[in-house]
């Protein structure tokens, strides 16, 4: 059975980061992963293997987020993500 682990951040992206990067940096996993946001009292959730479901989300510094992910490389992947997201 694949894992499955979720886990909720605050995002603190620089200018220079962009969601290409992201993009690229997690193309390299198994593990499906997708972003949970809360907008407005709606919860909008996107693959993040998707460029436009990223850019659908409109991530900005101090957003809270749940990043979910299954696969046989969640746990890396999950890491991967929260990194990128927090520096």
């Amino acid at each position: 059975m694949a894992e499955k682990i979720s886990k909720t951040i605050e995002i603190h992206l620089s200018d220079a980061q962009t969601i290409m990067e992201l993009s690229q940096l997690i193309q390299k996993y198994d593990a499906e992963i997708f972003l949970k946001k809360n907008v407005n009292g709606s919860i909008m959730e996107a693959n993040l293997k998707s460029i436009l479901g990223l850019i659908n989300l409109q991530l900005q510094g101090s957003d809270q987020v749940t990043v979910v992910c299954e696969g046989p490389d969640a746990k890396e992947a999950l890491e991967a993500v929260e990194n990128f997201l927090k520096q």
